[in-house]
């Protein structure tokens, strides 16, 4: 089953608007291949599919009774440009693959396994337009709309996208995007917490001039000031135990080789599982910020653009996951999650839980992103073991 899993993750990972690579955005004509493709598994696997207004794909397979409570196994179906052929949709098709080796047998919940339509933000700069969709967010942008009508759906009709009033809980199945399984020599691993993010722009404004008539001491480098920032920004995230910061993006003005840069703008990016560790350190590095500045004559402004707490998941499920784990024979690993997932999003509204798969090489949102075949085979163990134990644990 685990290679007919992979198969199919690349038979979606070729449903692109973008040949030769693998780009799916927002309600793009290749998200009505990926649907077909899925449909016709669900179908298989005895499941009634459809797509609500925010273009998510539903398939739900009933249980044993009327009237039962629903669990929710989903993932993501877009993908960021030139992507792997497993961020989020393994979620979604491992969902699907748990419901066909139920073989028909009907538990005492419903299982609606959900492949949402947009989480990673790519057409309008706004994340998570599916899950936050199935939360009951509002949808305001005009734009957002307009690309759900050219889909064929109708935006009006958005509050049907949302979730069950008896719900038991959301499990995501997402490949780790990161080295820390591989390093440990871990197949799965249990998250047990979604890091907090604090996203800012940093300006350090200085004078441009003449880059061999302006002597050293007189000089306002704006891209000299930065750069010793940055240095400061990684000494931090190596002295703080569980925090990452990133500049991930500078820009220069003039750009030119013969001029001392008047203007430098970079964004940081800093996240760790506590709020209070994070938030200690974005204080210091822009006041270390400040302090270059003003050392080398330049002002400098900040601007915070996202501070995203830590979402926990819930304990109940989490200690399922790991009985599920433990039963299944395989060691348990808790861990953060860095990067976030929909999984955040809905655990505003319902219990959620994630289960990582290996990343081997710790590669992802790039075409060699992979899996391996025997971590897939031991998620779907564990999985099934999770079914069993929330069946067993229904009155």
């Amino acid at each position: 089953m685990e290679n007919e899993i992979i198969r199919r993750c690349r038979a979606i990972a070729a449903c692109t608007e973008e040949p030769g690579f693998t780009t799916r955005t927002f309600l793009c004509p290749a998200m009505r291949e990926v649907h077909a493709l899925l449909c016709g598994w669900m179908e298989q696997a005895g499941m009634s599919v459809r797509v609500d207004a925010a273009g998510n794909l539903r398939g739900c397979y009933a249980a044993c009774a009327p009237g039962a409570p629903r669990l929710y196994i989903g993932s993501h179906l877009d993908t960021v440009p030139h992507a792997g052929a497993f961020d989020g949709v393994l979620g979604v098709v491992l969902g699907v693959a748990l419901v066909e080796m139920l073989a028909g047998r009907r538990l005492k919940f419903e299982i609606e396994v959900l492949g949402f339509s947009e989480e990673e933000g790519v057409c309008f700069g706004m994340p998570f337009i599916g899950s936050r969709a199935f939360i009951g967010d509002p949808i305001l942008d005009p734009a957002v709309k307009d690309a759900i009508r050219e889909f064929g759906l109708d935006p009006s009709l958005l509050a049907e996208a949302h979730s069950a009033d008896d719900v038991l809980g959301y499990l995501e199945f997402h490949i780790e995007q990161g080295p820390i399984l591989e390093s440990l020599a871990l197949p799965l691993g249990i998250v047990e917490a979604i890091a907090g993010q604090s996203r800012l722009q940093v300006q350090f404004q200085g004078a441009a001039n003449h880059a061999g008539t302006t002597p050293m001491n007189l000089r306002r480098d704006a891209l000299a000031a930065a750069a010793e920032w940055i240095g400061a920004v990684e000494r931090e995230a190596r002295g703080v135990a569980g925090l990452t910061a990133t500049v991930g993006r500078l820009e220069v003005e003039p750009g030119a080789s013969n001029v001392i840069p008047g203007r430098a703008l970079a964004t940081l990016d800093v996240r760790h599982a506590e709020d209070a560790v994070r938030r200690r350190s974005v204080d210091r590095l822009v006041t270390c910020a400040e302090e270059t500045g003003r050392r080398r004559g330049l002002s400098v402004t900040s601007r915070n653009q996202l501070d995203q707490s830590t979402v926990p998941m819930d304990t109940s499920l989490v200690g399922m996951l790991e009985c599920a784990v433990t039963l299944a024979g395989f060691p348990l690993h808790r861990m953060t999650s860095g990067a976030g997932h929909d999984a955040m999003i809905v655990a505003r509204r319902i219990p959620a839980a994630m289960l990582f798969l290996r990343s081997p090489g710790g590669i992802s949102h790039h075409p060699e992103e992979s899996v391996l075949a025997e971590d897939v085979a031991a998620a779907l163990k564990v999985g099934a073991q999770f079914l069993e134990e929330v069946h067993a644990r229904l009155v």
